[in-house]
């Protein structure tokens, strides 16, 4: 099942956080940080201009973005944690 995100939001699977710091000591679930960064799943179909007409997102399918701690709405599809969040919410695009 895909979700579809309404204007201009979007749909992002959370990356996995790293189960090892970078000294080798492996961590519990409790002590690991929710990542500040995902994969584009699906995006709405824009931003609605004051003339009625829509203006296209900037992120696609597929991006890899990340954007701030408190962003989007968590929601679970199929047993899938997801994050639901404005397109606002995203601070920046991996190239």
């Amino acid at each position: 099942m895909k979700v579809v995100p309404l204007g201009a939001n979007v749909v992002v699977r959370r990356m996995e956080s790293e189960e090892t710091t970078a000294g080798g000591i492996v961590l519990p679930g409790s002590a690991q940080e929710k990542m500040k960064q995902g994969r584009v799943l699906s995006v709405g179909d824009g931003h609605v201009l004051k003339d009625g007409t829509k203006s296209p997102l900037s992120v696609k399918e597929g991006d890899q973005v990340f954007f701030s701690g408190w962003a989007g709405t968590e929601i679970k599809v199929e047993g899938e944690e997801l994050l639901i969040m404005a397109e606002g919410d995203i601070l920046a695009i991996r190239s």
